[in-house]
């Protein structure tokens, strides 16, 4: 299938999604009240657009901090913990009993320790980034074939020079997944606390609308930080699909 063709099927398959959606709407399938309109959702877009786009760049703001230090903490600890068959060993069992417990428990505390503001949002949000980010390059780090380390290791090179030149480039599959993930579950994490904690973004903008029953303005928000995440995952496709050539 050629790219213009593939892109033809997945607009069409927009357009139908939209029409058909337009047209339950229209003949009373869908109540209003609740599923609205496209038509309406863009309308409500335009009235509520400059409101959200503010608070839509302070939530990007406090996600991109929390996905740096989720990367860099994940990305950490899975390459050291996955490399060393001795601390996996002892390590592992902890770090998947910690991701299997509901985040959602630890946010009270986090809000009890930090207060209100931007350091709660961006330290849950690091939190739920951490673990897919350290597992998922962990479980890739484990799974490498050691002929390549063995080698390095008796040519004399240093245990930087292995991180950096062999176990890295080998594992970039994995580290480059998890980001992917990462910066979902980042984003999570930042809507969550702005939601319960009350903090100014859009994820208290979604709490807002969805409490005064205002459907419309509530599904083009969703569309606006929905697009964002979208464009996100893509952009970080689009990196991992020049840094295969550096691999």
């Amino acid at each position: 299938m050629t790219p213009r063709r593939r892109r033809l099927i997945q607009w069409g398959s927009v357009a139908g999604v939209v029409t058909t959606w337009e047209a339950a709407v229209r003949g009373a399938l869908l109540d209003p009240t609740f599923v609205p309109a496209p038509t309406a959702v863009a309308r409500a877009l335009a009235t509520i657009g400059p409101t959200a786009l503010g608070l839509l760049g302070e939530t990007l703001g406090k996600t991109l901090v929390a996905y740096v230090l989720s990367v860099v903490l994940g990305v950490g600890v899975g390459l050291v913990v996955g490399s060393a068959r001795h601390l996996q060993d002892v390590v592992s069992p902890f770090l998947v009993a910690a991701y299997a417990i509901p985040k959602i428990l630890v946010l009270p505390w986090i809000l009890l320790a930090l207060g209100l503001g931007v350091a709660p949002a961006v330290a849950y949000g690091t939190l739920q980034g951490f673990f897919p980010i350290c597992l998922l390059v962990m479980g890739g780090v484990k799974d490498l074939d050691r002929m390549p380390i063995l080698v390095a290791r008796a040519m004399g090179a240093r245990p930087g020079q292995i991180y950096r030149k062999v176990i890295l480039p080998a594992a970039l599959p994995a580290v480059l997944a998890g980001m992917r993930l990462g910066l979902v579950f980042c984003l999570l994490g930042v809507l969550v606390v702005e939601m319960f904690g009350g903090i100014r973004g859009m994820g208290f903008l979604l709490a807002s609308l969805a409490t005064a029953f205002r459907a419309p303005e509530l599904f083009a928000a969703t569309a606006l930080v929905s697009s964002l995440s979208v464009a996100g995952v893509l952009g970080l496709e689009a990196l991992s699909r020049r840094l295969a050539r550096w691999r």
